[in-house]
């Protein structure tokens, strides 16, 4: 800052300067080792203190469950960050604006404070910041600097604030005319009442261009170029400032939220932060048409998700179906259609424990179809392929829906019969060799194919049991080279 305008600070009479009980908060903001009864002991000695923190407290924005009737409940409900800072906030907010000078150009000053105090609590949010008092509290303060210049040049500081007209120009002029800025000025005047250094980089960095890695200060500049807008008189660069402020919330929001979505939530929060800093700050007319339009882009954007909720869920049910699809693929053999051999091994693990537990029989049978091998050689693999098709399908279609088929590999297949005994097991699976004995399974040159195959048969129940799922398989199995050392063409059951 430039030497003489610092000179002439320093020796400014009626420079503003914090009450005694800010003086305090500030110590105990320095202080590592403050806590809450030392921070309830200093407002407490600030009756009009105690009130706003008091109110705060049961406002909109902190209230919890039920109403706090006393400090320490509000200070306890607070917590001690969110203290110091609120009480900062509004000691600083009490004694500065009480102090003399030019009444109705500090109170537009003001205005703009509680407005920028607003926008940055609010910008935060959407920035994902966990500070929200921080935020207020610097963006509260950013106008310091603008207080002490009114005091410190009483005469040609309004008439350069009337020049600027409400526009972004105010730094600039003041620059030229006094070789720093309000932002500046405000930085220093922190630095020299020892406020915490993030307040005073903050203050310094609010009419600078946002910087990335630094979302605290981002929000404070958007929330200044936010109150210019608000606090515009509908003359001047009200466009300009709406691109500046758009420009800057877009800079430190992370989640897609824009200017008029934060104008909005302005509008609806103001009363309550009007009454907090006791100022009066009405809906300006320039806003009120960009206000509406939000508010028809937030009811357009509520139906959107409400249409992309609706899509999502329509698309998560495609994709369980698409799973479910895949799924089942995964469990079945590509040629045949039937299970796989891996699927058919674990619903043969399934299938063994519910028998044992309810005590029903269980019979599987290997079935192998004869001279395969002579098939592919003479008609070649492609009509191979369609005789296992034919016959798996034949297999499906005179079993129960409560029976499973799987190939397990090659031309050798599967067949689990639930609730069923040696007799009956023997019946069914007879019945299907006289079928495919009698079924052609394929037409080579207008001629039909036929087939034959081997079964073994074993079955737990009640005449045999069989430890485990495995041994069962390998009873069947065992029966099935019995079945082919007969002469195939046969059913051949186990233990007999």
């Amino acid at each position: 800052m430039h030497p003489e305008l610092e000179a002439h600070l320093l020796h400014c009479r009626n420079l503003p300067s914090p009450p005694a009980v800010a003086l305090r908060i500030i110590e105990l903001a320095q202080d590592p080792g403050a806590d809450l009864n030392a921070t309830a002991r200093a407002i407490g000695l600030d009756p009009a203190l105690s009130a706003r923190m008091l109110r705060v407290a049961n406002s909109p924005l902190y209230a919890g469950r039920r109403k706090v009737d006393n400090l320490g409940q509000a200070l306890t409900l607070l917590g001690l960050n969110a203290t110091i800072s609120l009480a900062l906030g509004f000691s600083l907010a009490q004694g500065l604006r009480g102090s003399a000078g030019k009444a109705t150009e500090q109170e537009r000053i003001w205005r703009h404070s509680a407005l920028a105090a607003l926008a940055a609590r609010l910008l935060g949010s959407h920035a994902g910041l966990s500070r929200p008092e921080d935020l207020m509290l610097a963006g509260l303060l950013q106008d310091i600097g603008a207080l002490a210049l009114l005091q410190a040049k009483p005469d040609e500081y309004p008439a350069l604030r009337a020049r600027a007209a409400g526009t972004a120009a105010l730094p600039g002029l003041e620059r030229a005319a006094f070789g720093a800025d309000h932002a500046q000025v405000g930085a220093w005047l922190a630095h020299h009442w020892r406020l915490p250094a993030y307040l005073a980089d903050a203050i310094g960095a609010s009419e600078s261009e946002p910087s990335a890695g630094e979302p605290f200060q981002a929000c404070i500049i958007a929330s200044g170029a936010i109150a210019d807008l608000w606090l515009a008189d509908g003359e001047g660069e009200i466009e300009a400032l709406r691109e500046r402020a758009a420009s800057r919330v877009a800079a430190c929001t992370t989640d897609g939220t824009g200017l008029d979505d934060v104008l909005v939530r302005i509008a609806t929060a103001l009363p309550e932060i009007s009454a907090m800093f006791d100022v009066h700050i009405a809906h300006p007319d320039h806003l009120t048409a960009i206000a509406d339009h939000a508010k028809e882009l937030l009811i357009l954007r509520n139906l959107r998700e409400i249409q992309d909720a609706a899509r999502a869920r329509s698309d998560a049910q495609a994709s369980e179906a698409q799973v479910r699809r895949l799924t089942e693929q995964s469990r079945r053999d590509p040629l045949t259609g039937v299970y796989n051999r891996l699927q058919m091994e674990e619903v043969l693990d399934r299938e063994f424990a519910t028998a044992v537990a309810l005590q029903h029989p269980l019979s599987i049978a290997f079935i192998d179809l004869d001279d395969f091998k002579h098939i592919n050689d003479r008609y070649g693999h492609l009509v191979g392929d369609r005789v296992l098709h034919q016959f798996a399908q034949t297999l499906q279609r005179m079993l129960r829906s409560t029976d499973l088929v799987a190939r397990y590999g090659g031309e050798e297949f599967l067949v689990v019969l639930s609730h069923s005994n040696e007799a009956s097991a023997a019946r069914v699976l007879q019945r299907i060799l006289e079928e495919t004995s009698r079924m052609p399974m394929a037409e080579v040159d207008g001629k039909p194919l036929y087939v034959t195959f081997s079964a073994g048969l074993a079955t737990h129940g009640t005449s045999r049991q069989f430890a485990d799922a495995r041994s069962l398989l390998q009873a069947a199995d065992d029966a099935l080279y019995g079945a082919k050392r007969e002469g195939r063409n046969r059913v051949s059951q186990h233990g007999q």
